[in-house]
Formats: structure tokens, sequence, C-alpha cells
């Protein structure tokens, strides 16, 4: 492999020459060789969006000249259209501040910029860097980062699922089944009513994301080293952030408090809660769907859902509900990131957290698999589920349960003698009635009628 010889406050290093990185993080590449966890695009995509809004407040607040400004965007806009991918080779496993991906960044830009320039006009710290630390970047940039990957990805993917739920829940309006709780039979429920219990968890968990975005879209940037602002203008903070709000079409403020912003993951927190708690109720909703469609004839079988592939390899038609699983394997992973996270904003010492690139690493992970299983989810099994409207009618006629509709008329514990004697002598409800002569058989029609119980 050809190499350049790049230097940095501690001497020469070795780059490759096809690399537009330079020294710093070529040592960060060498040092901390650790797992296949490389920092995610989505951070390195918000990083060149926040060198570019910084490059725009420093020219706006005569910090900087027209040319370097222009140049920085340049080669931001070349970062954002992944026109530079592998140029950010750098572990999950860093720094805890992050420093040696936002300096990755500052030299990527330079040494592009520079090659676009014709000249040596940029330094990465004394240019892209500008009235900037690692320390305020980096909280920034994941911020950024989140706000995006909820905003732009997990919630439309959400929205997409909650219609799906409500389209099913329309189609059944007229269906009735049995209900359970504690997994034994319960009194009878519309199947619309089911689902609309399904469908309301998944609206409940889009209202708590969304409103967890507000905390997220408070960056750090202006604190600089330890929340001072040292070297950084007057007003910088809230320029940048004016600059990102056009820029993305996102509102992002700054955070009032930045000592605040430098040493808490409060916003990460609360915000993975409620992305938590969306995993929880696709757990929930995700294996109601595969044990109400378990079967096909020696399960409960009340619904059908989509056939997508061959479920085992040595029984012959066997199919299985590995959408389903999918979710619920993702959700375990969600509820494991939570953990991370939490442990990982308990961790903020003093005026930083040091804990930053596993905090982000995990969050935006969540997000990613979230919006692809909910959207894997929709697609190939909630658009085609569908009542077995037969086995429900069997199921729900089988049911001692119904007897709760008999309770006004003859007392709670003449009810339970009756369900426990059909139960005993395997007689339908109505048989145990006309056998212990506790009312006619047109009376017992009259009160025992599902449609009046639901």
């Amino acid at each position: 492999m050809d190499y350049r010889i790049e230097h940095d406050t501690m001497g020469e290093v070795k780059v490759p020459i096809d690399k537009y990185y330079g020294a710093q993080t070529q040592r960060s590449f060498e040092n901390f060789r650790i797992g296949e966890e490389k920092m995610p695009f989505e951070i390195i995509s918000a990083f060149a969006s926040l060198k570019s809004a910084c490059a725009k407040a420093n020219l706006k607040l005569q910090k900087i000249d027209s040319k370097k400004a222009e140049i920085i965007e340049t080669v931001c806009d070349e970062i954002k259209d992944e026109k530079l991918v592998g140029n950010f080779p750098l572990s999950v496993w860093q720094t805890g501040s992050g420093t040696q991906t936002n300096m990755n960044v500052n030299e990527v830009i330079a040494n592009r910029g520079n090659e676009i320039a014709g000249e040596k006009l940029l330094h990465p710290n004394d240019d892209v860097n500008m009235s900037q630390s690692s320390n305020d970047t980096f909280p920034s940039a994941m911020n950024i980062a989140a706000t995006l990957a909820v905003g732009n990805k997990l919630l439309p993917a959400l929205y997409k699922l909650i219609f799906a739920f409500s389209a099913l829940e329309m189609e059944n309006v007229n269906v009735i089944k049995i209900g359970r709780t504690h997994l034994q039979d319960a009194t009878p429920i519309k199947f619309s009513q089911e689902i609309s219990g399904w469908r309301t968890m998944l609206s409940e968990s889009y209202n708590m994301i969304e409103k967890s975005l507000y905390y997220l879209r408070k960056l750090a940037i202006g604190g600089t080293a330890v929340g001072t602002g040292l070297n950084a203008p007057e007003n910088f903070d809230k320029a940048v952030c004016d600059e990102l709000s056009i820029m993305l079409d996102n509102e992002f403020v700054p955070d009032e408090n930045k000592f605040h912003a430098l040493t808490s993951k409060d916003a990460f927190v609360f915000a993975h809660g409620a992305i938590k708690s969306l995993a929880c109720n696709l757990m929930k909703i995700a294996n109601d769907i595969r044990f109400l469609s378990s079967g096909p004839r020696c399960g409960i079988g009340e619904i059908t859902i989509p056939e997508n592939e061959p479920g085992s390899s040595i029984m012959p038609g066997k199919v299985n509900p590995t959408q389903c699983e999918a979710v619920t394997m993702v959700a375990v992973q969600v509820m494991a990131n939570d953990t991370a996270i939490s442990i990982s904003a308990s961790q903020g010492n003093f005026e930083l957290n040091v804990f930053m690139p596993v905090c982000a690493y995990n969050f935006l992970q969540s997000v990613r698999l979230l919006t692809d299983v909910m959207t894997s989810f929709e697609k190939n099994c909630v658009r085609g589920i569908k009542p077995n409207e037969k086995k429900m009618k069997e199921n729900l006629d089988k049911s001692l349960m119904l007897v709760t509709c008999l309770t006004p008329k003859i007392g709670y514990e003449k009810a339970a003698q009756i369900a426990k004697y059909a139960h005993e002598n395997s007689l339908t409800l109505k048989e145990a009635v006309l056998k212990l002569e506790v009312m006619s058989k047109e009376e017992f029609d009259i009160l025992v009628d599902p449609k009046k119980m639901v």
C-alpha cells in the first residue's frame, strides 16, 4: 500500500495515499482495533451538516473568509452525498468524547478542501474546527443524528404500521370472538376491539416519541471545551442552530445551559425510553398475533397470517410466524440497548460525559432496527392478517365464560356452579343450564347473546 506522511502535534504518521484523513484519524485507527462496530454514517452525516453550519456562522460573525467557508460547505455536501465513503474508518470503541471522530471529519474536510482549492487553504483545527471543540460538536452531532433518524425514518414507518392496523380494525367490526385474560377464556370481544388495543398502543408510542424530540433538538454547540464557550464568538450557538434549522428543515435550538448539554445525556435516555416503550408494545402485539395464528390444526388458529417461506428443514409443509419472531428479537435488542444508554448517561463525570459514542451507536441501532422491522412486519404480515371466523365462532360457543351474563339473573355463585358442572361433564354452557334446570332454552337464548356482551 502506498503512503504519504502526515503530521500532528505528536509527530509524523504514515497515512494511506488514497485517503483524505490525516494523522489523528490514523492514530485512532491503529490504537483502537476493537470490534467491528464503526461510527454510524448518521453521525458522520450529522457532523457534515454541523461543520457546514459552523462555517456559515463563522462567516456571518466575521471569523472566517468566504472562500474557506464555501470550500468547507462543498466538502460537507460531498460527505452527506456519500461521495467520500471509506474515509471514516473509526471504531465506536474510541475515546468517550468522540474527539477522534470529530478530528476525522475535520481532517477529511481540510484535505479534500485543499485538493479542491488547489492550495493549502484549510487547517483541520484552525479553520474546520473554528469556534468549536469535540466536547460540544460530538453531542450536537449525536442529537442531530438522533432527531433526523427518529423524525425521518422511525416515525414514518410507525405511522404506516398504525394505518395498517386501522384498516384491519375497520375490516373486522362485525367479527365477535372470545376474549382472553391470564391466558384463560374470558368474556366475548369484537376482533376490531382487540385490534384497536394494538393500534392505540402504537399511537401512544408515536406521541411519546414525537414529544421526546423537543429535548433532542437542544444542542451543545457553543459550549466548546467545558461549557464556558471559550474561543467561540458571541451568538455563535444561535447562528449555528439557525443555519442547521434551514439546512435540515428541522428546528434546532441552543441548549440554554451548556454545562448541562456537555455532561448530561438525559435527552437520549428520555427519547430512547419512549423508543423502548414502542419495542415493548411491538413485542406484545407480535406475540398476540403469533399465538392467535398458532396451528394450523392444534393451536388457537383464530387468525391466519401470510405464509412467506418454508418453516422447517425436516417437517414438510410447516410454516412459521417468522415476521413476528423478527419483531420480538428486535424488541429484545432495543430493550438491551436501553440498558446500555441508561448506564452511559449515568457516567457523566464533572464537565463531560465520556460514553457518547456507545450511547449514540445503540440509539441509532434501535431506530434503524425498529424502522426496518416495522416496515417488514407491515408489508409481510399485518396486511395479510385474516380472521378465521369459523374457528372464532367455535371457540366462542364452547366458552364457559359466557355464563357471566347470567350472573345478574341467577347470582355469581349459581353461575359459577353451572360453569364448573359444564366443564367437569364436558357440556356446553347451554346443555349444563338445561340439565340443571336453571332456566328454559328460550330464556337462555335471550340472555346469552355474545352480540350484547361486546
